[in-house]
């Protein structure tokens, strides 16, 4: 190996995965970080760190001039961007070669190629993918979207011309939300990718998410390391991915597979990247987007392939073959993976930040958890909501699934809210563990309830932290569980001091339960509110979210458009 320092562009769980994986191949790791992320797991796993100024994403994990200097400082002869951030902006790969340094990751004219949602359908009609009907362009106006769901019908879906993983993307239903879909699927995907310009697809209804994992080298070897489903989502979000995609015919797996290789080979593409699809429920397989970077759930096909996903895209910068080079490697088992992100499952997936107080890990045969936090972490609100991944894996699905179970019941996380009631309820339910896959990409918008599960309208208790009391009757062990509030320790939800809001005692008072950014008034100061309507969008965690009017009555806004507000701070009133 040649490379002998990386500088990892990111933070988080991805940035502590590199600095791992670094480690094991002899190479130096530099690390990078924010204001709010000083003393993060991530920069203590690496060999060094160095400050970025600032808070926000823009001051900091995408400064391309300080991340250039602090490369050049540090000595590093290589940088890996990880996923997000800037790891599919090709101006940035070109600035990173130009600086002399070696980029970790496809081309800068493959991610301009296959980056570009645009050229890369053409791309997959080139070479006889399948594809959905949609605008060859991006779109200038949200009539011209409107225009094209009058020609083909609704729903269609709007997405960021150049970005991925769920960000910028709207699917909308009705003629009448086309106008707002437009305009916050290029807020998302400005705030996330720098770019806003979106085009316009057909949306195919109750769609299975199908993704094939390609790793390529310099030295014309184009490998499929099998496929992914990730049909659980929230907001197009992924939640839960497996490996293989269960449930497949042969011939749709050929095809996924296959027409994967075949794109990414007319591509000349070179390092780690993913062909996703999607899959109607009457069987339809339709190209929908090439990731040009190492995937957030590239461990779950690590685990089924024996492949170091992260390893191979050194020995591929480095100018080697792939370590398998030949043949796609043989798949064992089956995987699952889980995204454990701060968020509260009981109000609608809002961002939870906040310091964790508790994060005990699962062990056993089978678990993985690759995280980028620890007991006392602080999550910022001004990143993604991703803390750690669970990949579990088993001999066969089911043993899989049992082994996810118990791995998840164990999982203990407090301090803030998390997604792990709502991997439980999954990975219990008959959508997932049945002779079929039943969830599809909107499944969880459209159908899941915490209170489905728990049968309760107010089911705020499925974050209620408890202790368990061993006591021993007649010769036998019996674990007893009190909520701790009953016990008298003062303590609220997850470990959390219980305190009153900082708005909650102002009668009318509408309120954020976290750290925002106030994107959009929805209603003009004085106007009258029903309890209920939506009044404003926030954004948090590169994710926007409705606040809704908690009564009825005249409302006064208190905060600015474009203000960044602190958690439980009064938005506006309604007398």
């Amino acid at each position: 190996m040649t490379l002998n320092a990386v500088l990892i562009a990111n933070r988080g769980e991805i940035a502590v995965r590199i600095a791992h994986t670094a480690r094991q191949l002899g190479i130096r790791s530099i690390a990078v970080y924010s204001e709010p992320d000083t003393g993060a797991p991530h920069t203590l796993v690496a060999d060094e760190a160095y400050l970025l100024p600032g808070k926000t994403s823009a001051e900091t994990y995408m400064n391309i001039p300080a991340l250039i200097d602090i490369a050049h400082r540090a000595g590093a002869d290589c940088l890996h961007p990880g996923y997000g951030f800037l790891s599919e902006n090709a101006d940035f790969a070109r600035t990173v070669q130009d600086a002399g340094l070696t980029w970790i990751g496809p081309s800068p004219e493959s991610i301009e190629l296959l980056g570009d949602k645009l050229s890369a359908r053409a791309l997959a009609v080139e070479v006889g993918a399948p594809l959905a009907p949609g605008t060859p362009e991006p779109l200038s106006t949200w009539e011209e979207a409107r225009d094209f769901a009058e020609e083909h019908g609704m729903p269609i879906a709007i997405k960021a011309a150049f970005g991925g993983g769920g960000r910028g993307l709207k699917v909308v239903f009705d003629e009448a939300d086309i106008e707002e879909g437009f305009a916050s699927a290029g807020r998302e995907a400005k705030e996330a990718f720098g770019r806003g310009e979106c085009y316009v697809e057909k949306f195919l209804t109750n769609p299975r998410h199908v993704e094939a994992q390609v790793l390529a080298d310099t030295h014309g070897n184009v490998a499929v390391l099998g496929t992914r489903d990730c049909s659980t989502q929230r907001r197009f979000q992924k939640l839960i991915e497996e490996a293989p995609a269960p449930f497949l015919t042969d011939a749709q797996r050929e095809a996924i597979e296959n027409g994967a290789r075949d794109i990414c080979a007319k591509a000349g593409y070179v390092s780690a990247g993913t062909v996703e699809y999607i899959v109607s429920e009457d069987g339809t397989v339709s190209f929908l987007e090439v990731n040009t970077r190492v995937q957030v759930e590239h461990p779950v096909t690590e685990v089924v392939s024996g492949v170091d996903i992260i390893a191979e895209q050194f020995r591929i910068a480095d100018g080697q073959p792939l370590s398998f080079a030949g043949q796609d490697p043989q798949l064992d088992g089956h995987a699952f993976e889980f995204r454990i992100n701060c968020e509260d499952v009981v109000n609608g997936f809002a961002p939870s930040p906040g310091t964790i107080t508790r994060f005990d890990v699962p062990t056993g045969p089978g678990i993985r958890v690759d995280s980028g936090v620890k007991t006392g972490t602080t999550i910022p609100a001004y990143y993604d909501s991703l803390m750690a991944k669970l990949i579990v894996w088993g001999p066969d699905r089911d043993a899989a699934i049992r082994r996810a179970e118990q791995a998840l019941s164990e999982f203990d996380i407090r301090g803030v809210r998390t997604v792990l009631p709502f991997h439980l309820d999954m990975i219990r339910s008959s959508e997932l563990r049945g002779d079929s896959l039943d969830v599809y990409t909107d499944w969880v918008d459209k159908n899941y309830t915490p209170s489905r599960n728990h049968g309760a309208v107010d089911i705020e208790h499925v974050y209620e932290e408890r202790t368990n009391v061993v006591v021993e009757i007649d010769g036998k062990l019996h674990q007893i569980g009190f909520p701790v509030a009953l016990l008298g320790a003062g303590v609220g939800t997850q470990g959390a001091e219980s305190a009153p809001a900082a708005g909650g005692d102002v009668a009318g008072a509408v309120t954020t339960k976290y750290e925002a950014t106030v994107v959009q008034w929805l209603v003009a100061d004085g106007d009258n509110v029903a309890k209920g309507d939506p009044v404003a969008t926030i954004e948090a965690m590169k994710m926007e979210s409705t606040v809704k009017a908690p009564r009825g009555g005249q409302i006064s806004i208190v905060a600015k458009q474009g203000e960044r507000v602190k958690a439980n701070a009064t938005l506006a009133t309604i007398s």
